[in-house]
């Protein structure tokens, strides 16, 4: 072989081995969170946030990182993301969780804009079947205890509302005081859950049921607004001093409005999930800011996630099943979210 030979052969040599290295995945080239450790939290309160934590693992261990979950209920995890101890959620609801955010901002910073499309809604729903046949479109109307009277059994209309040490049940019972009806309706605080199975069992029955919920929820699939229930619009904007107010209650294209309202005014303004992360890992992480900050989820999937759950129970087999099926129908998406947090510097 000839001098020139050989430095044709050698130059032919390194081309294919410089092909061969770029086609290498960007993922074996690099990963941006080799080496380290995500310390994960998900509330203590079962839905369809539980599917979105196993997507968020999923893109977490693609990007290179381990992850070590926990439980913990959010104010619990405000003290931890604060002192460290703990790193990012991605179930954080704003504005009802705003007031226990406000004390650790200084160690904590909200990441992205929200995970569901367009945020959801919180009111008060009555069955489709008693509001048609009283034209009741408006909750002030709970002040006549004819009306009210039609919802409860002692002359009160029985009003399910949040959990105990839920914010939004403090939100329904300011307004239940602000809007004048502590004479004519009576807060339910318990079991939601349990609560509503009953409240959708009258529904079915074609029996009066009030009741306070948000969307999406399962709610949305058992009782669909505007054509088992309708929602009340309230007289005017009112939260307690704890609800920090982020914008007008008057919320646009709310189907099952009473009366066809639209805007419809609300309990409040919408609501959306949020990430809340220690600020040190942010700084430390932009692939998992970046990956945080494309993810969000219709409605509609939200919905459907909260209805499986509550029909088939909670199980990790099932929300595992939920997160990987969705990945699968939205697998460009998802790669397209993946490869761009891989690449954020």
């Amino acid at each position: 072989m000839t001098g020139t030979s050989r430095l044709k052969a050698l130059a032919a040599a390194v081309a294919m081995g410089a092909l061969a290295f770029a086609t290498i995945p960007a993922a074996a080239q690099e990963l941006p969170g080799k080496g380290k450790t995500v310390r994960y939290a998900q509330s203590d309160s079962l839905g369809a946030n539980y599917v979105v934590a196993q997507i968020m693992m999923k893109a977490m261990k693609q990007l290179g990182y381990d992850v070590k979950l926990s439980t913990v209920n959010t104010t619990l995890f405000f003290q931890a993301a604060a002192q460290g101890d703990l790193d990012i959620a991605t179930d954080v609801n704003f504005p009802q969780r705003e007031p226990g955010f406000r004390a650790v901002e200084k160690q904590a910073e909200i990441v992205g804009a929200g995970l569901i499309v367009g945020g959801g809604i919180n009111g008060y729903l009555i069955d489709k079947k008693t509001a048609t046949a009283h034209n009741i479109t408006t909750l002030e109307q709970m002040k006549d205890p004819k009306i009210a009277a039609l919802f409860g059994r002692d002359g009160k209309a029985d009003l399910i509302n949040c959990d105990p040490g839920w914010s939004c049940g403090d939100v329904v019972d300011f307004q239940i005081d602000k809007f004048g009806l502590k004479d004519t309706v009576k807060s339910i605080r318990g079991k939601y859950e349990a609560l509503m199975v009953e409240a959708v069992a009258r529904v079915k029955r074609g029996e009066p049921a009030f009741f306070y919920a948000w969307s999406p929820s399962w709610m949305n699939n058992a009782l669909v607004p505007g054509q088992d229930v309708v929602w009340l619009p309230t007289p005017a904007d009112a939260l307690p001093p704890s609800v920090p107010n982020k914008g007008s209650a008057l919320v646009s294209g709310v189907k099952g409005c009473a009366g066809g309202a639209d805007p419809c005014r609300m309990a409040m303004s919408s609501w959306n999930w949020s990430a809340v992360a220690n600020k040190g890992f942010v700084a430390a992480n932009p692939a998992v800011k970046a990956f945080v900050e494309q993810m969000k989820f219709p409605l509609e999937d939200w919905s459907n996630w909260e209805a499986s759950i509550n029909k088939n129970g909670g199980s990790t087999a099932l929300v595992t099943k939920m997160a990987d099926e969705w990945v699968g129908l939205h697998k460009g998406m998802f790669d397209g979210w993946i490869e761009a947090a891989r690449s954020t510097k």
